[in-house]
């Protein structure tokens, strides 16, 4: 089975009103959108996020969906959506990826044997004045 073609696109903002830099909280909200260049729909199943700090510290995010959604993506559409990361330094990186699945599928069986893993671009996660 071949790759469908399916687009991420990441933008990520620095958000100082619920950032308190005095005690190393540093919020970001990004938003990700999800183009489906394919002839076929596509549902989301899953995610897998790693989210670095400047410190090199690592978290890894396992979790069904996105902002409690499992969209399906029909061809030639899109799907974007907002969420946010909190860092303990005012400068950091995210990448990651998606589970797909054909919804054109007939079984849950064949579904699960045909689920899609489509990477996440890496993204700066920074404070306006850290990057030029």
């Amino acid at each position: 089975m071949s790759k469908p073609n399916i687009t991420v696109n990441a933008v990520s903002q620095y958000v100082p009103q619920q950032s308190n830099t005095n005690i190393g909280r540093f919020v970001f909200a990004y938003t990700v959108t999800i183009q489906n260049n394919s002839d076929k729909p596509y549902q989301l199943l899953s995610r897998h996020w790693v989210i670095q700090d400047g410190n090199m510290k690592t978290e890894e995010i396992y979790g069904e969906g996105v902002i409690g959604e499992k969209p399906v993506i029909t061809p030639g559409s899109e799907y974007s959506y907002t969420s946010g990361a909190v860092l303990e330094t005012d400068m950091g990186t995210m990448e990651g990826r998606y589970f797909f699945s054909n919804t054109q599928t007939d079984s849950t069986l064949e579904k699960n044997q045909h689920e899609i893993e489509i990477l996440i671009p890496k993204f700066l996660l920074s404070i306006p004045r850290t990057v030029h």
